[in-house]
This record gives C-alpha cells, structure tokens and sequence, in this order.
C-alpha cells in the first residue's frame, strides 16, 4: 500500500484481505513477487497470478472511485452553501 495516499499497489493488499492470519509468505521477503509467494496454511490455496493482478487492480478501481465521489460530494456541498448564502 502506498504510505502516502493509501491506494493499494502491491498483490500483497490484495492477499492479505482474502484470509486472515498470517495464511501466506514469500520465499524470498525483498523480492515479493507472484514467483515467490508461498501458502503456509494448507486450508488456504494459492490464488492465480491473474486472480491477483484482477484483485489488486479492483482495489485500486474502488479507491480511485471513493476518492472521486468524495471529492465529487465536497464540491457539492461547498456549491450548495454558496448558493444558500446568496439567497
């Protein structure tokens, strides 16, 4: 996750809100690519590449729309109040 504007940009945001507890690793923890990703709880199966690249590129999809409709709904409100105080 970016630690600046919160938006998810690693599969890893993706994975860890399919399952909770520590379900999954990497085989190599400073190179966390697909390649590496390793499941620790055999209850859990390892999610496809493309379900983790569709995953991750939805979470990014629905932070891209809650910004844009809160950002859409303060313009809104501040319009409003500007018209109102006109009258």
């Amino acid at each position: 996750m970016n630690t600046q504007t919160g938006k998810p940009d690693h599969i890893e945001d993706y994975l860890v809100q399919l399952h909770t507890g520590q379900w999954f690793g990497w085989s190599n923890s400073k190179n966390k690519v697909y390649a590496n990703l390793i499941i620790h709880d055999d209850s859990k199966t390892k999610p496809t590449e493309q379900e983790c690249i569709d995953g991750l590129a939805t979470m990014q999809s629905n932070f891209d729309t809650a910004k844009t409709n809160a950002i859409n709904k303060k313009a809104s409100a501040e319009a409003w109040i500007l018209i109102n105080l006109k009258t």
